[in-house]
């Protein structure tokens, strides 16, 4: 009799093992001649080697299968196993699928334009009103790379402008200073990964989301990273950014100019750095309207009578 053991490295075991342990329990009624027992994320099996290394093809498969749909039914199970392919909801549009297994796909026309110029460019400027998807979007197409491994970490950051020079007078250890001005992209990860397995990629430094302040001086490689609401930035701040861009990086930065939270001294440097590299190959710039706004439909109209 040989052991092996196998590591879920991709999948929430808690997703996969299934509600009461019910995908476990159906996988080793389907593999009777193995003494299978799982515990966190190691599954350990012993049997022949003809069937281990049976069981070892399915596992990836499963794995695989729970990886990209965030989800496992009894039934893919099934299908996996019987060499069938498993039903799924996969269609061009969709960019990955959420924590409950629905389908995140674009929502509009400039969102979409989001996800094609993803494909061809490495660094896009996505400016528009609040609600209209320019961040979640962002935040979908990062955690689509990571899944892949097409980037090893995700980087997400933004100016801690609200909290300006009192950071230092708040309770608590930075984290806590700065996660309720993080709260958007910890809402938007939120939909995509589930609790336990967030926090596990931030724990091992995978999902990073730091100030602005923390990238100077680095180079980031291998990353995918998302400044949001970079209209609060001066041109300087900006430059100091995009030149952290490292090899096999894709750049985001997102922003709202009808919401600068700036000095009134001070002027926001992202209209102007866009113009002056809006011409780069290399770089997209995505404009988005009040008519991508997928709010509550009063949030648009909202916006155009107080414009």
């Amino acid at each position: 009799m040989i052991e092996k053991h196998f590591v879920l490295e991709d999948v929430d075991p808690v997703l996969f093992y299934g509600a009461g342990n019910s995908n476990m329990q159906l996988i080793k009624a389907l593999f009777p001649k193995l003494r299978i027992v799982a515990r966190d994320s190691v599954i350990r099996v012993m049997g022949d080697s003809t069937e281990l290394n049976r069981f070892e093809e399915v596992l990836v498969k499963l794995e695989r299968y729970c990886n990209e749909y965030n989800s496992l039914k009894e039934e893919n199970i099934v299908d996996i196993i019987n060499g069938q392919e498993p039903s799924g909801e996969k269609s061009s549009n969709v960019i990955l699928f959420g924590v409950t297994g629905r389908p995140i796909i674009p929502r509009s026309e400039n969102q979409k334009k989001i996800v094609d110029d993803y494909a061809t460019n490495d660094m896009i400027f996505a400016i528009g009103p609040a609600g209209s998807g320019k961040t979640y979007t962002a935040v979908a197409l990062a955690v689509r790379a990571l899944k892949a491994k097409v980037v090893r970490r995700i980087i997400l950051t933004r100016p801690a402008v609200e909290a300006g020079e009192n950071l230092g007078f708040l309770p608590g250890d930075l984290k806590e200073k700065l996660d309720p001005y993080l709260q958007p992209l910890y809402d938007a990860l939120r939909d995509m990964l589930s609790q336990q397995k967030l926090e596990s990629l931030i724990q091992q430094g995978v999902i990073e989301i730091a100030p602005l302040a923390f990238m100077r001086g680095r180079t980031l490689d291998n990353a995918f990273v998302i400044l949001d609401e970079a209209q609060n930035t001066s041109m300087e701040q900006l430059k100091m950014f995009l030149t952290r861009m490292g090899r096999n990086s894709k750049f985001i930065i997102t922003g709202d100019v009808t919401q600068i939270d700036l000095p009134k001294n001070q002027l926001s440097g992202l209209l102007p750095t866009i113009e002056k590299v809006k011409h780069i190959k290399g770089i997209a710039v995505i404009e988005l309207q009040s008519c991508d706004i997928v709010r509550h439909k009063l949030v648009s109209k909202i916006i155009e009578a107080l414009d």
